[in-house]
């Protein structure tokens, strides 16, 4: 998982929507992953609200729960380099607005993998885990990375 930690923050910084929306990497562990959308008003849907746009927090959603895919899939085969992850399908249920001035959390987890295919549950909250903003279902393709001499693979 250190190698993860290593990599994690790629997933915002190398990501230009995620990086100008101002999400941050929080955490990671197998099958987990953990970002935070920080309040900013360029990311206010409605001026009279105040309330973050709900394309903000679909991107903190895929972007969290691609993380917890690659974070599955690297802890079982014990190698950073095995995999990439392609969203697939994402169902994002809103439950709510975001409170005007909080910090979004999204917290994902892989809870099912396949040679092809990954399956993520994520949710998104502003303090209160049970009070859920957006909850969300979705599914990744792993790409696995040939080895560069297939001989070499028993």
């Amino acid at each position: 998982m250190e190698k993860m930690w290593a990599l994690a923050p790629a997933f915002v910084e190398g990501i230009p929507q995620g990086k100008a929306l101002g999400i941050k990497f929080v955490s990671v562990d197998v099958g987990k992953a953990t970002f935070a959308l920080p309040y900013s008003t360029k990311i206010i849907g409605d001026p009279a609200t105040r309330v973050i746009h709900g394309g903000a927090i679909t991107t903190l959603l895929d972007q969290v729960s691609g993380l917890a895919a690659t974070a599955a899939i690297v802890s079982e085969a014990n190698d950073i380099n095995i995999a990439n992850v392609a969203t697939l399908d994402l169902s994002l249920d809103y439950m709510r607005p975001a409170t005007p001035g909080e910090t979004v959390i999204g917290t994902a987890t892989c809870y099912k993998t396949t040679h092809h295919i990954a399956f993520v549950r994520a949710i998104a909250h502003d303090g209160d885990i049970n009070d859920p903003v957006a909850m969300c279902q979705a599914t990744f393709m792993i790409t696995r990375h040939k080895p560069s001499n297939p001989e070499a693979v028993s």
